[in-house]
């Protein structure tokens, strides 16, 4: 896996990149496992805006994939890599012995032809997926399960890991890349390895389209408008809180502390600028 650079015909061109696609083995998708994924462009159900910036797009078709590894002691093999337009992280596409095909993410180092299984006892080899009381201390683990069975939420985008670091009574203790540490149930599932495709943070857009092409559409900062189109309009902001166009803070922490999955944090990430 690598970056390409273009040449530099043209002004978006010349800081324009993308990767190089070296681990795609197929550029189809398996047909039984895609269906149509159909977009909002930001609307509600009344049709009216409720999240700006949002539209256009290329047309994707949604890959499903198997988050929760549920085909216990059964071997597979992995059969295809492909590239997902739906998520930052490659695809593999895995057979098990009964002949059933299903899509999990691909961790870094896995290879067509290799054998991955999940479950109770299983080895803590790449691609495998075992309860996280299992897993050797040091490991580092992707796509985890904050409750079992619910499937995988944590650690799915490209190059991200979570490393197990402790194990008391039931629960396991998870350092997030955000130095965040996570107690988490020792029977939810974790795969082993670390996503695929790290590469993605290098990847420069380059030019305006590229965001299009992605959904997203502009952003304009309040300080550029006039006083009448918003709270920040006018040659100066005059020290106040940032706010929206309507006048709520922007920035101000929202997570409920009340709530009982918070309360499994063990310590926060770091916020804002590190002190000598």
């Amino acid at each position: 896996m690598g970056v390409r650079q273009f040449k530099p015909v043209t002004p978006s061109s010349r800081s324009r990149s993308i990767p190089d696609f070296s681990e795609i083995t197929r550029t189809t998708g398996e047909k039984s496992l895609m269906e149509p994924l159909t977009k909002s462009g930001g609307r509600d159900n009344h049709g009216h805006i409720a999240m700006r910036r949002i539209g256009g797009g290329h047309k994707r078709m949604y890959r499903i994939i198997d988050f929760k590894r549920n085909k216990f002691g059964m071997q597979a093999t992995v059969r295809e890599i492909e590239y997902d337009p739906n998520r930052t992280a490659r695809i593999a596409l895995v057979e098990y012995e009964d002949g059933e095909k299903r899509y999990i993410l691909h961790p870094k180092g896995l290879s067509v032809g290799d054998k991955i299984v999940s479950g109770k006892g299983s080895d803590s080899r790449v691609g495998n997926a075992l309860p996280l009381r299992e897993i050797p201390l040091g490991t580092d683990v992707h796509c985890v399960e904050l409750k079992p069975g619910a499937g995988g939420k944590m650690a799915r985008s490209a190059g991200t890991k979570l490393e197990v670091v402790a194990k008391e009574g039931e629960y396991v203790t998870l350092r997030m890349a955000s130095t965040e540490m996570r107690m988490v149930h020792g029977d939810c599932l974790g795969t082993v390895g670390t996503v695929g495709n790290a590469e993605h943070e290098l990847l420069s857009h380059g030019k305006a389209g590229k965001s299009r092409w992605l959904g997203v559409r502009p952003k304009v900062r309040g300080e550029v408008m006039n006083p009448v189109d918003h709270p920040h309009g006018g040659r100066t902001r005059g020290g106040r809180n940032v706010v929206d166009k309507w006048g709520n803070k922007e920035g101000v922490k929202t997570r409920n502390k009340k709530k009982p999955s918070q309360r499994l944090i063990v310590r926060g990430r770091k916020r804002g600028k590190a002190t000598q």
